[in-house]
């Protein structure tokens, strides 16, 4: 058809278009009803009742329980708020750092300090502002005092910081040592993920006032940044320690396809952009991992995609079928995806649907399961057993 040329108009019989119209809104009037329900999932655990438990949320995209059940979550945009035990939402505490809310940037992990209640110290990532549109991913700390963040400082900065609104990585692991494991991305430049002398690409490990770990490693090549725990990754929003043995690990994003979930070892180089799984937005191929085994490669492979972000591993027993199963939030596979792990193999075992864009799973004091949905209208979902 023409720019502007006009469709042909057919007349419907008056009936028959009455009927379309009736059951048209029939179809919405019950999808709504359905939406407005609780719904129940079918999972290896038995049926799951999913809990609306707040909504409202610019994009949500961390959360971490504090020691009296409240619930602190951050807002995309910039906001970190507390969910009270009644389920209300506080206003946007005060003292939280400013951000650069552009594209996937702005405010995104919290975690507490390992002795909290002794310290009462919050920890943020964040995308930080530079100059010329510039920006970074930042670590910063400060007290939690009634509904603010006294005296808040920045531990870190990936460097260098440069232009573009996309991958910042940004969750925060501690370590029973209390270092900090940061997931960091490459700011989607490619290249330097493989360059030494820049953050960018790596996984950071940090003592808890934001210097580099005496555990990480030495890397011959001269310029290594102390703080790189290990490199070429793309963005990684996924990460969580193995309970038994300690050990990191991340489910990172790939471009076209090629998502992966990978142990992570002290100076290993993970090959991205050399190497993937998936290929790039442009339909060129990037070269498979098994061509260069000088590199890492990933125990599982997605394509389609996940797009995974939030990881915890499941130790509660509200869902005994899940116990020490790690569960990985995903964005486009709108759930959670459940893989075992054993001696240093995994298994995707389950996939729990949800409907919505998961941004971050979390634990419950009483073992339900956590979920934030990446919407306009973010919500705060609990799964419990239909009991």
């Amino acid at each position: 058809m023409k720019r502007n040329q006009h469709p042909q108009v057919i007349s419907l019989p008056v009936p028959g278009l009455q009927r379309f119209w009736i059951s048209f809104f029939l179809i919405v009037l019950l999808s709504a009803a359905a939406l407005a329900q609780k719904p129940t999932v079918k999972t290896d655990a038995g049926d799951v009742k999913i809990h609306k438990i707040a909504e409202n949320l610019d994009h949500p995209w961390g959360m971490a329980f504090l020691p009296d059940s409240r619930l602190l979550v951050t807002e995309r945009a910039g906001a970190l708020r507390i969910l009270e035990k009644d389920s209300t939402l506080s206003v946007p505490l005060s003292g939280t750092p400013k951000v650069f809310a552009e594209g996937q940037g702005g405010l995104l992990d919290v975690a507490l300090h390992p002795n909290f209640e002794e310290n009462n110290y919050v920890y943020l990532t964040f995308s930080e502002p530079g100059e010329n549109n510039t920006a970074t991913t930042a670590l910063g700390r400060g007290k939690l005092l009634g509904n603010s963040i006294e005296g808040f400082e920045v531990l870190f900065r990936m460097e260098p910081k440069v232009e573009g609104p996309n991958h910042f990585g940004g969750r925060i692991i501690f370590t029973p040592e209390n270092d900090i494991f940061l997931t960091l991305a490459e700011r989607f430049k490619f290249e330097p993920a493989q360059d030494l002398s820049s953050h960018l690409g790596t996984i950071v490990r940090l003592k808890e006032d934001g210097t580099p770990s005496e555990a990480n490693p030495s890397f011959e090549e001269s310029g290594a940044r102390e703080e790189i725990w290990s490199y070429g990754h793309r963005n990684i929003e996924s990460a969580a320690l193995h309970p038994e043995t300690g050990t990191l690990w991340v489910a990172e994003m790939g471009p076209m396809g090629g998502d992966e979930l990978q142990p992570v070892e002290a100076g290993k180089n993970y090959g991205w952009p050399v190497v993937s799984w998936g290929d790039n937005y442009d339909g060129s191929k990037i070269p498979r991992p098994t061509t260069r085994p000088e590199f890492a490669d990933a125990l599982i492979k997605w394509t389609p995609t996940i797009s995974p972000s939030g990881m915890i591993f499941y130790n509660g027993d509200l869902f005994p079928e899940w116990k020490n199963s790690m569960m990985i939030g995903g964005l486009t596979s709108t759930g959670i995806v459940r893989v075992q792990v054993d001696d240093g193999n995994a298994k995707e075992v389950e996939r729990i649907p949800l409907s919505v864009r998961v941004r971050d799973v979390e634990q419950g004091p009483d073992g339900s399961i956590w979920v934030l949905t990446d919407e306009d209208n973010g919500k705060i979902l609990q799964l419990k057993p239909l009991k």
